[in-house]
C-alpha cells in the first residue's frame, strides 16, 4: 500500500470515502480539499462497463470542455507547405514535415502534449509508433488528430478540447479542469464529458455502463460520485 502524506490523510478526514456523493456535492469537496501550493488539476475516472479486449468496446475520442481545462498545451503538427504555413497561424508550437519526424526518430526530445498530423504525413509519422505510441502520443483518425484541416484543429485542442481514451482496464481518466476553477464551471465540464462517454456507448457493452465514477485533485483523495446521478448533467449537456 502506498504511504500518503500528511496533507492527504488530513483532506481523507474531511468526508466518507465509502459515500458516493451528487457531482456538485463531490467538486466542492475537491476543491476544498486542494491546498498546494500551486493550482491543482482536476480530474475525473470512470470504470466502465466495457470489455477492452474487445475491439468493438473500445472507447475513444474528443470531447472540448465549455471552461477548457484551464492548462497550457503545446501542439506539434506534422504537415507541409500551405498546412505547414496553417498551423503555425493557428498557433501550433512545434511545425515541420519530413524532417521533424526524422529529428524525432533521431531522438529529439517530445516537447509536446499532442501531436496532429495532415493525412499525407502519415506514411513518415507511422514509423514513430515505437516513440510516440507509449506515450499517445500518435495520430489518430478517431481523436481527431489526424486532417486535412489542421488549423481548426490546433485552435480547438488550444482551447480545451481533449482527447479520451479507455485503459485495458475500461477506465477513462481525463482533466476537468483546475482548482481554481468555480464550481459550476467545473460541473459544466464534467457534464460536457459525461455527456460524451454516454454518447459514444459501445452497442454491445452489456449491463451498467458507468460503474464507477469518482473526482480528485493532483495530490487530493478521490471523492466517489454516485453514477446515477450524472443523469441530469447528461441531459443538460444534449
Amino acid at each position: 500500500m502506498p504511504k500518503h502524506g500528511k496533507r492527504y490523510r488530513e483532506s481523507a478526514k474531511q468526508f466518507d470515502n465509502q459515500t458516493s456523493y451528487n457531482p456538485q456535492e463531490a467538486i466542492e469537496l475537491v476543491r476544498s480539499m486542494a491546498n498546494a501550493k500551486f493550482d491543482e488539476t482536476v480530474d475525473v475516472a470512470f470504470k466502465l462497463g466495457i470489455d477492452p479486449r474487445q475491439a468493438d468496446q473500445l472507447v475513444r475520442g474528443t470531447v472540448s470542455l465549455p471552461h477548457g481545462t484551464g492548462q497550457t498545451i503545446r501542439i506539434a503538427v506534422f504537415a507541409q507547405a500551405d498546412k505547414a504555413r496553417e498551423a503555425e497561424a493557428a498557433g501550433a508550437d512545434v511545425v515541420g514535415g519530413s524532417e521533424l519526424a526524422a529529428e524525432i526518430a533521431e531522438g529529439r526530445e517530445l516537447d509536446f502534449d499532442i501531436a496532429i498530423a495532415t493525412p499525407d504525413m502519415m506514411a513518415e509519422v507511422g514509423k514513430l509508433g515505437r516513440v510516440l505510441g507509449p506515450r499517445g502520443l500518435m495520430p489518430n483518425p478517431k481523436a481527431g488528430t489526424v486532417t486535412v484541416d489542421v488549423a481548426k484543429a490546433v485552435q480547438e485542442f488550444k482551447a480545451g478540447r481533449i482527447e479520451y481514451r479507455n485503459d485495458r482496464f475500461g477506465n477513462v481518466q481525463v482533466p476537468v479542469g483546475k482548482a481554481s476553477f468555480e464550481s459550476d464551471a467545473l460541473l459544466t465540464n464534467l457534464g460536457a464529458l459525461a455527456g460524451e462517454l454516454h454518447r459514444v456507448r459501445p452497442a454491445s457493452a452489456k449491463g451498467r455502463y458507468f460503474r464507477h465514477v469518482s473526482i480528485s485533485s493532483t495530490m487530493g483523495p478521490g471523492v466517489k460520485i454516485d453514477p446515477a446521478s450524472l443523469d441530469d448533467l447528461i441531459a443538460a449537456s444534449r
